[in-house]
């Protein structure tokens, strides 16, 4: 009889013990994930999406990603921000690491073969970043001869040499960072990717002053807000949040804010294009 009471007693705390970690697990618990929303930016891209040694993060994508997340229910303490450089974005997107990425993406069809984009919120073009005394490099066909300067991979600084100016000496570098502290010393003569980060750069407070944006408009990069595929419901809530920003004037100071130090002038609010 005392064995049957205790294999009953057993049951009813194992029984019980399971129950708690069903619910735990299905997000009954106070530390539930949908408290919590994950958010894939850029941490080294001054004015577009920054981690600072203070461990902050500031930006455009950053303001916009808050913006957003807002209009979804996240207050900004309830963000975590996930490193999402350009080769893993697709990765984490189609994995659930993050709800959506918002760090320079592009939108493009070879990314949407991949994942879905809500926007875009913003268009680039790609341009060229000189010494703001230097009067000798208007256009793209004063690169003959000059040293261009681009992160190692990037295919920015290798579309401008390969179709416009074969005679520009092509200088490949690890970070921008790197090719800025080289146009500052003149060991390179101009800069290049998307206007956008060169902005970004040149606002930053060390930077006001010494470099200029020729405004070339070498390409456009429409950036989206990237998500899994397929989530329709989530794209449409992130667009309809990205209407009320344009609306509401909240675009406007974002863009001000992280980029105007460095007089860009940047496009209009684009038109929201990814509905379907």
């Amino acid at each position: 009889m005392f064995s049957m009471k205790l294999r009953k007693a057993s049951l009813a705390i194992a029984t019980g013990l399971a129950l708690s970690l069903t619910l735990t697990a299905c997000g009954g618990g106070a530390g539930s994930d949908d408290s919590k929303i994950v958010i894939g930016i850029k941490f080294d891209q001054p004015g577009i999406g920054l981690k600072t040694p203070e461990g902050n993060f500031t930006g455009l994508d950053v303001d916009v990603a808050t913006y957003v997340a807002k209009e979804l229910g996240y207050e900004a303490k309830d963000i975590e921000w996930k490193q999402a450089p350009s080769a893993d974005r697709e990765t984490l997107i189609r994995n659930g690491d993050v709800k959506f990425v918002a760090a320079s993406y592009t939108i493009n069809d070879k990314r949407k073969a991949e994942v879905d984009f809500a926007g875009p919120y913003f268009l680039a073009h790609q341009d060229l970043l000189v010494r703001a005394d230097d009067n000798s490099i208007t256009k793209v066909e004063d690169l003959n001869k000059k040293k261009l300067c681009s992160v190692r991979g990037s295919t920015s600084a290798q579309n401008v040499k390969d179709k416009r100016v074969p005679g520009a000496d092509l200088q490949q570098y690890g970070g921008y960072s790197e090719c800025l502290t080289g146009l500052e010393n003149k060991a390179v003569d101009a800069l290049t990717t998307d206007d956008a980060i060169l902005a970004g750069y040149a606002s930053q407070k060390e930077h006001q002053g010494k470099f200029k944006l020729l405004g070339l408009k070498l390409s456009e990069e429409p950036y989206g807000i990237g998500l899994k595929k397929g989530d329709k419901e989530l794209r449409d809530k992130i667009n309809k949040a990205l209407e009320k920003m344009q609306k509401d004037d909240s675009w406007n100071k974002f863009v001000q804010k992280n980029l105007g130090p460095s007089q860009y002038q940047s496009e209009p609010a684009p038109k929201i294009t990814e509905t379907s």
